[in-house]
């Protein structure tokens, strides 16, 4: 069968000369450098490797560690068919230098790193927030920062202008029923009391044969009935008067207790 996407070497090539990278146990695409090393190590592999594209900057936050910042370099060679990562650490102050002159496209890369972690890039000639707002405060993807950040904002209609606020939270927000979301509460809808409980697992009720009858079993409550016929809105099948006073409602009785019935004739009365 033809692949769908193009299949990578599971093996790099010959990275032989790189002393200052290190590979990570257990894996082969995947290196640890120093951040005086990182420019070097990245052109080497440009220029002498093949890994002719930085496809991405990704960070990620380790807080525990001294250095809690790890910066990824995601490398592509087109030649070689393979992809390779290169991983330096920072922390808050220290800032790694900048590989804007070895791929245009990292400045952009770069800025979204500072944006949401605030790692710092030296060199990079245009390091303002790039994702976040203007005046935004703190770094998002910190896991040290609050899940609803410090300011909310939202555009006031009596200022004709989107105004900052200290973060308040409704109380409709403030209520969790601790549910997964592909659970589903559990709501109890008109109807739901005719449903027959399955157990989990179970099949599902086979469809009943052509032809066959199916008789339905009785509902909740209590089953309409009618003692007399009067209650059915019937006289005799034969008395056609009886049955034309039988279907005058109660007013309509008292009304015209001596008169003519006010209603129509009875298709019964084509059948005597």
């Amino acid at each position: 069968m033809v692949s769908p996407a193009p299949r990578y070497a599971d093996a790099p090539p010959s990275l032989a000369g790189l002393a200052a990278a290190r590979p990570r146990a257990g894996l082969e695409t995947a290196f640890d450098v120093s951040r005086d090393d990182l420019v070097e190590t990245l052109r080497a592999l440009r220029d002498e490797h093949g890994y002719q594209q930085l496809m991405e900057i990704a960070g990620v936050d380790y807080p525990e560690r001294p250095e809690r910042f790890e910066v990824v370099y995601c490398l592509l060679s087109v030649t070689h068919n393979h992809r390779l990562r290169v991983h330096v650490t920072t922390d808050e102050a220290t800032p790694i230098p900048s590989v804007t002159g070895l791929w245009f496209n990292a400045g952009w890369l770069e800025r979204e790193v500072f944006d949401m972690f605030g790692v710092v890039f030296s060199g990079n000639s245009d390091l303002r927030r790039i994702l976040t707002d203007y005046g935004f405060e703190g770094f998002p993807l910190r896991k040290d920062f609050p899940q609803t950040g410090y300011l909310e904002m939202r555009y006031s209609e009596a200022e004709k202008r989107v105004v900052y606020e200290p973060v308040g939270l409704q109380q409709d927000f403030r209520n969790w029923d601790f549910l997964m979301p592909w659970e589903g509460p559990e709501y109890r809808l008109p109807g739901d009391e005719k449903a027959m409980p399955q157990a989990s697992g179970a099949p599902s009720p086979a469809p009943a044969p052509t032809g066959t009858t199916i008789k339905a079993e009785p509902g909740p409550g209590t089953p309409k009935t009618t003692d007399v016929p009067e209650e059915t809105g019937a006289g005799k099948p034969s008395d056609v008067q009886a049955t034309r006073e039988a279907r005058k409602p109660a007013a309509a009785k008292a009304g015209n207790a001596g008169g003519t019935p006010a209603d129509v004739d009875s298709p019964l009365e084509g059948k005597k």
